[in-house]
């Protein structure tokens, strides 16, 4: 009798615990996950827009423009004369360059291409571009023997040639025109550099004849800025040409005191009449030009 009564009792807290554990699992199921903790979304900055900046590099008496494209490359326009080798060097590798994509030699005077065959040895190269046309100097052979050695090719700057174009962004030629001059300076590559709204036509050293003959074909040769040709020689930038460009800054390349009296005073007035903000190397310094293809913005280094 005394085992039945413990079997029996045995059985009820059995069944007392199997109530017990299945009351528990049903509790758990029922249970809610708790809410996932909604965190405060980033809130939606626009992206900063996309920026070029042209560089008018304070080199003396000659020419080195740096262009850094929106997309990251960079070309360079010119590397002034031998003797400005760690200026314009110096000045990439400050800015952080360690390619240049694209390499104008305008026109093989030495204050335009003296330092190129250093930059070329110097930093990985992609296109070089130059009119065709020679001369019989030391720099114009050092370059040329770099340009092979490093195993490259150039590319014939005439007009109408497309240097690059693309999402609203192109460097096109639009001289030389013709295949013969008499002086040099008219072979000149003249670079209409355009990002959506804005533009910069990049003259070299093309002179009077250059400039005709690119109004005579019907080049679009509107720009915000004018790297003033030549130096801001009496020999270029007409004031029919002036008129068609029609400026709003004008960017003058020269060496303070020079042998040449370079700016020409008649070049400075056409400048002045024609509303335009004349910046000069030689008083400003290096001049730098931003733009987010709308507005445009400039800051010197005096």
């Amino acid at each position: 009798m005394k085992k039945l009564f413990i079997i029996i009792l045995a059985l009820i807290f059995l069944t007392v615990c199997a109530k017990i554990w299945s009351d528990q699992a049903n509790n758990k199921s029922n249970v809610q996950s708790p809410l996932p903790v909604q965190t405060q979304s980033e809130p939606n900055v626009p992206a900063k827009p996309a920026v070029l900046k042209v560089h008018f590099i304070d080199v003396g008496q000659g020419d080195a423009i740096l262009v850094q494209l929106p997309d990251g490359r960079n070309m360079l326009i010119d590397a002034a004369a031998r003797e400005s080798e760690s200026t314009v060097m110096g000045y990439l590798r400050e800015r952080g360059v360690d390619r240049i994509d694209f390499i104008v030699g305008t026109h093989p005077h030495e204050d335009h291409i003296g330092s190129l065959d250093a930059v070329i040895k110097n930093f990985k190269t992609g296109e070089v571009i130059m009119p065709e046309v020679t001369t019989n100097t030391r720099v114009f052979y050092d370059l040329l023997q770099v340009i092979k050695e490093r195993g490259l090719s150039i590319k014939k700057a005439r007009a109408g040639v497309s240097i690059f174009e693309n999402s609203g962004l192109s460097a096109k030629l639009l001289a030389p025109q013709a295949t013969e001059y008499e002086s040099l300076n008219n072979y000149s590559a003249v670079i209409f550099l355009k990002y959506q709204d804005v533009a910069f036509l990049l003259t070299g050293d093309a002179e009077s004849e250059s400039e005709k003959e690119m109004l005579a074909a019907g080049c679009d040769v509107k720009a915000q800025v004018l790297k003033v040709s030549h130096h801001g020689s009496s020999s270029s930038t007409t004031a029919k040409f002036l008129q068609a460009v029609s400026p709003s800054y004008a960017v003058i390349s020269v060496g303070a005191g020079n042998d040449y009296n370079h700016p020409h005073p008649a070049v400075l007035d056409r400048l002045a009449r024609s509303g335009a903000v004349t910046l000069r190397t030689d008083q400003q310094g290096t001049i730098v030009f931003e733009s987010d293809g709308k507005v445009i913005n400039y800051s010197t280094s005096k």
